[in-house]
């Protein structure tokens, strides 16, 4: 992928090495209330992540968090160099998608951190991997995942780590358009979200189509993919499905716990978005088939 050609983002916050401490989240959420809600979502097979970002709001109303302070990554660091490129290209292709739909839209801000670090979500160890939290809208990246991506899932490639921040801004475009707010409401009804054709996982695949929307404009502005890296992308979206995942772990599928969607399904939608770039093929929520 030749990303040099993308501009930087200045939406880039460099926490790495400032660590995270853990500490309460507003009003009522504290340190003991996030380790339930994480551990009732990793046995119940749901993301933790989400459970937490649907409390962000009431934890914003009545506290603050200690998020990490501005600092922007230094000139001659190639890895931040390239996940300000990615995330400036995303920025550059949803303000356009969002202009034409006579809409504005925001930009999110990335965090890079290393071992831990606090957001609106709460306390989250390297070991969550990327997640976005809606309640401060921003995307959480410890780049130590890119190696686990590389040697632990056998998925390497600078455009298979493209994807992944792709992914993660397809969660702040849901924010924006309501998709979010809707996915948590039907949880507060008691609604069940999760399983194999569920909200969760209808929701995550979206988030791969949007990437791939972001992968086909990104191309036709730069020009910047080479042989191979549609590859690495589907390679990673095929590395991360919950099939695949809960074999490695568990031994056995377990439909019912799905969050995110097989691994067929997200390289599916991946592609769906990528062949046209067409946010309208994206709609997940009322596909037959995923």
């Amino acid at each position: 992928m030749r990303w040099k050609r993308g501009r930087r983002s200045d939406n880039v916050v460099d926490a790495r090495g400032s660590g995270g401490r853990r500490m309460g989240v507003g009003k009522g959420l504290t340190l003991a209330g996030v380790a339930i809600v994480v551990v009732v979502g990793l046995l119940s097979g749901q993301d933790p992540m989400q459970i937490l970002g649907q409390l962000a709001g009431q934890a914003m109303q009545g506290g603050s968090v200690s998020a990490p302070q501005r600092s922007t990554p230094a000139n001659n660091d190639e890895q931040s160099a390239f996940v300000r490129a990615v995330l400036g290209d995303t920025e550059d292709t949803w303000r356009e998608i969002f202009q034409g739909a006579n809409q504005q839209y925001r930009d999110p801000t990335l965090v890079l951190f290393s071992g831990g670090v606090n957001s609106a979500c709460g306390f989250a160890n390297a070991a969550v991997g990327p997640f976005y939290c809606p309640g401060d809208q921003r995307v959480y990246i410890d780049l130590a995942f890119f190696r686990e991506l590389e040697q632990r899932f056998g998925a390497a490639g600078d455009f298979a780590q493209a994807y992944v921040i792709a992914h993660e801004v397809g969660h702040h475009v849901q924010t924006l358009l309501g998709v979010s707010a809707k996915v948590n409401a039907a949880r507060q009804r008691g609604e069940r979200v999760e399983g194999a054709g569920g909200l969760l996982v209808r929701q995550e695949l979206q988030a791969d189509c949007l990437a791939g929307v972001w992968a086909y404009h990104g191309q036709r502005r730069h020009d910047w993919l080479e042989p191979g890296d549609i590859e690495e992308a589907l390679n990673a979206a095929n590395a991360i499905g919950d099939d695949r995942l809960q074999k490695q772990a568990r031994g056995q599928v377990v439909p019912d716990s799905f969050t995110h969607g097989t691994s067929a399904q997200r390289v599916r939608w991946f592609k769906t978005g990528f062949e046209g770039g067409d946010v309208g093929r994206c709609d997940t929520f009322k596909a037959t088939r995923l």
